[in-house]
């Protein structure tokens, strides 16, 4: 794994980020002493959930298409 030290890394930081980029890993330094890692960024993929994981867990009531229908359309007519 290169080091480079924080002046190099100023100077260098585009160059130095595409090879990041490209897989590589460095050390950065200040005073010959390592004080950082700079790693590629792995993105956590999310977790898939199965299809119907709450079935049964959830009741929703008969009118919850229009529950509490007047109330929301007067908060987005500014009347409440």
């Amino acid at each position: 794994m290169e080091t480079y030290n924080i002046h190099e890394t100023k100077t260098q930081l585009s160059a130095i980020l595409a090879k990041v980029n490209q897989g590589e890993s460095f050390i950065i330094a200040k005073a010959g002493k390592p004080i950082a890692r700079l790693v590629p960024y792995e993105q956590a993929l999310p977790k898939k959930r199965p299809v119907g994981f709450l079935k049964g867990k959830i009741k929703l009531p008969e009118n919850f298409d229009s529950f509490h229908q007047d109330e929301i359309i007067g908060m987005f007519e500014g009347k409440l």
